[in-house]
């Protein structure tokens, strides 16, 4: 075989899976063999029509297992109908034969490559005998041949079309799920660390100042259920039953500001019309600062401030973390830099995250206001 027929005859069948019945099938094997017999009766020229009617209504269930096993039904409608062909010394030539189209359609619409094959070869063999047996004149031989191309094309076109959905559909699925990883690691390890960070102190001091100690717990107290909220807000998104929290925008940002002793105090600049900036905009800005405040928070050696600036202008947004930790050595990305990167691509911009001039580590990002549609 070719590699195009190979690779047909090893297609499997279509996916996803057809539902085995709806109720469509009953309202069809309901109706068809009321149809036949109301041609029949109409129709007193057909030959043999009240034997050709018994058939096609015997026929008739066929069409509830046109898609769990689409070849075998149509073999079995095209074995029946020759057979009775040949006793009767006439093909069909009620109108109601029509519905044998649905079960062609359905071998090329769910079928495997196999059942295509071979349901192409009986229909062009049934064609065939046909006129091999009675000469249709070229026009009919031309428009049944058409209309039975039109439809396997038909099927295939929906089973292609389905399948581009639902790979778009896993897409859209893979997308959202590295979303929610970038959400849960810039949520939970920002809150996670300060509640470390915090654990830390505490267990350093709890031997000299119990106040202190107090203090500590507090703050842990606070981060956790800080992380509690915004899990629950999470949660909501995943969930249409549950209350959704809205995301942190621009003014979020303030909120990452500390002055503790558990480490490096951070200071918050924001600048500019902050109310211009778009909510998905200001919510992207928000993780962007939290994962780079964390991270400096974390991993800056000997750093105790941390400078974090937004500035809101023309051009767009610009967002700018610093610590004064001492030299940094470069270092590969982890998830935290490449989850980052990947909210500043997603608006157009770009995240930049490295040691900077004079010691410490800087992440600058750019978001411009033209990719804010995108």
């Amino acid at each position: 075989m070719t590699s195009p027929v190979r690779a047909l005859w090893d297609a499997p069948a279509a996916t996803p899976a057809p539902p085995p019945r709806v109720w469509r099938d009953g309202v069809l094997v309901a109706v068809i063999p009321l149809l036949a017999v109301v041609e029949a009766s109409v129709r007193p020229d057909v030959p043999s029509r009240w034997v050709w009617a018994v058939v096609l209504a015997a026929l008739a269930p066929t069409l509830l297992w046109r898609r769990t096993r689409p070849f075998m039904m149509l073999a079995i409608a095209f074995a029946v109908g020759t057979a009775v062909g040949f006793i009767v010394g006439g093909d069909p030539q009620l109108y109601t034969t029509a519905y044998f189209l649905i079960l062609l359609y359905a071998v090329f619409r769910w079928g495997s490559g196999r059942a295509m094959l071979a349901g192409g070869a009986l229909v062009a063999a049934g064609m065939a005998l046909t006129a091999a047996g009675s000469a249709p004149s070229p026009p009919d031989a031309v428009g049944g041949a058409a209309v039975a191309v039109t439809t396997a094309t038909l099927g295939l076109a929906m089973r292609w079309r389905r399948r581009a959905r639902s790979r778009e559909l896993e897409q859209v699925r893979l997308l959202e799920r590295e979303q929610l990883a970038r959400d849960l690691h810039d949520t939970v390890a920002h809150h996670v660390s300060a509640i470390a960070i915090q654990a830390q102190a505490g267990t350093a001091v709890a031997a000299t100042d119990p106040g202190a100690t107090a203090q500590v717990l507090q703050a842990i107290e606070a981060e956790a259920s800080q992380t509690l909220r915004e899990m629950r807000a999470m949660v909501g998104v995943l969930r249409a039953d549950a209350p959704v929290a809205p995301a942190p925008g621009l003014a979020g940002i303030a909120d990452l500001a500390q002055t503790d002793a558990a480490g490096p105090a951070v200071a918050v600049h924001l600048d500019g019309d902050l109310d211009t900036v778009p909510p998905a905009v200001g919510a992207a800005v928000f993780r962007l600062a939290q994962e780079a405040v964390t991270n400096a928070r974390r991993h800056a050696r000997d750093a105790t401030r941390v400078e974090v600036g937004v500035d809101v202008d023309a051009a767009g947004v610009r967002l700018s973390v610093r610590d004064d930790g001492g030299s940094a050595a470069s270092a590969p990305p982890g998830f935290g830099i490449t989850g980052m990167r990947e909210r500043a691509a997603l608006l157009g911009g770009t995240c930049e995250a490295g040691p900077a001039p004079g010691g410490g580590w800087a992440v600058t990002a750019t978001l411009p206001r033209r990719g804010w549609g995108s």
